[in-house]
């Protein structure tokens, strides 16, 4: 089996690009279930955020399996396989661990050291197992994943004060208008990201903010947060009236089309009043024709890389200390699965075994005859257990953990010679005799 990473991510691909690879969360059960159809696909686990999604896959055959993930990411983007290459990555078996590892840990974020990529690489490796896209190997190397992520916040500090894309949202408007505090803001969504708006907005000095959500009762509970900022909070269906009435608006919504462009803005506004639109979402949800009009000055994620790259010199060192652990994780996942080549034989040398121990103990308590009881027999039978059990148990930890790839398959060939362990897995009669 092969390990895989296909993707594409803020790095790789535009904005553009990536809203139509963007899968969504009600989605995500077809994608697998589609994906876990392809014949050289074994194991499937998507993560789809704002500025990445990745297939991590294990593969009966590489070049094969990467042509069927092509294929179903042109598909479902709707773009020519041609037009679409040039911006995906592949990365396999041991770059593809430790690019998840980087990924869990935030050194691969837009924002590094970013903390809501880890909840969002848990959510991946729980709807993997949901829909069943995961199994014994990927369910083990994003649960290393997960681990390496912790660890890297508990050891370094990286994450200490790590700024979001919420909180570089802010920044940009802030360096654009100078001063938050006395301008009316207004938030479309109420997810985890508006969330973060309003904190950092607080943090600003900003007190006039205008909240809206599809599901106003959820827009109601973000605010009740927040109870020293005095949200206010409005029915969707007053979404262009609040808007034409603020100075900045930040949409942070799941729509996968736009839900602002120019007609409706122009419809709404007042063009003697400037407005700053700041689009943090993936699929985007403002249009671009919006930079059409001179009275509206509209921004989406990509235009987020010159305040982040401010922030990202002083992480660097602390980024470089993260990497010499995630190394660690990789050998630990490394070992893990060097054992799993292993495991085939060790179970038919135990099986071996144990037919040998249970035919000799039958025997020996035949020949003792009525005298001894059940007690007498069951302290024979741990007996006999226990010496086969401290027999092989130095073999089996030497074979699972010999880091040489050639000497573990001299060694599991040896085995499987001296003790005729091929005979006894072909053969179900020989194995009862």
């Amino acid at each position: 089996m092969n390990i895989a990473v296909v993707g594409l991510t803020h790095k790789t691909a535009p904005v553009e690009v990536r809203e139509k690879l963007s899968i969504p969360e009600p989605v995500y059960d077809r994608a697998i279930a589609q994906l876990c159809s392809y014949p050289n696909i074994e194991e499937v686990a998507v993560l789809s955020t704002c500025n990445r999604l990745e297939i991590y896959l294990v593969l009966k055959e590489t070049e094969p399996g990467i042509r069927e993930v092509m294929q179903f990411l042109s598909e479902h983007s709707k773009l020519p396989a041609p037009m679409l290459r040039p911006y995906l990555f592949t990365l396999l078996h041991q770059d593809g661990v430790m690019h998840l590892l980087r990924v869990a840990a935030g050194l691969d974020s837009l924002v590094l050291g970013e903390g809501q990529i880890l909840s969002q690489v848990k959510h991946c490796h729980q709807c993997g197992q949901k829909y069943n896209g995961t199994g014994r190997i990927l369910n083990q190397l994003l649960k290393q994943a997960i681990t390496a992520g912790k660890r890297v916040r508990t050891e370094t500090s990286i994450g200490t004060g790590a700024v979001s894309i919420s909180s570089a949202a802010v920044e940009l408007a802030q360096m654009k208008v100078k001063d938050l505090g006395p301008l009316k803001t207004t938030i479309v969504g109420a997810g985890k990201m508006s969330v973060l708006l309003v904190k950092h907005l607080v943090s600003k000095g900003n007190r006039e903010i205008v909240l809206m959500n599809r599901t106003m009762q959820k827009a109601i509970d973000l605010a009740a947060k927040f109870p020293e900022a005095n949200i206010k909070v409005v029915p969707v269906e007053e979404m262009m009236t609040s808007i034409a009435e603020s100075d900045i608006t930040f949409t942070s919504t799941s729509s996968v089309e736009p839900i602002l462009d120019r007609s409706k803005l122009e419809a709404a506004l007042d063009p003697a009043k400037k407005l700053m639109l700041i689009d943090i979402s993936v699929p985007r949800n403002v249009h671009s024709d919006a930079n059409e009009l001179d009275y509206v000055d509209a921004y989406d994620v990509d235009d987020l890389k010159t305040v982040v790259e401010q922030n990202q010199e002083s992480r660097r060192q602390m980024a470089m200390e993260a990497e010499g652990l995630l190394e660690e994780e990789v050998d630990t996942f490394e070992q893990w699965l060097r054992s799993l080549d292993a495991i085939a034989t060790i179970s038919s040398l135990r099986n071996k075994v144990e037919t040998i121990r249970t035919q000799e103990l039958e025997k020996a308590l035949s020949r003792l005859g009525s005298e001894f009881g059940g007690k007498q027999q069951a302290v024979i039978e741990a007996l006999t257990r226990g010496i086969v059990n401290k027999i092989l148990h130095e073999p089996m930890v030497q074979l699972k953990t010999q880091r040489d790839v050639d000497a573990r398959k001299q060694s599991m060939d040896a085995l499987t010679v001296l003790f005729n362990l091929e005979a006894e897995s072909s053969s179900p009669k020989k194995a009862k005799v």
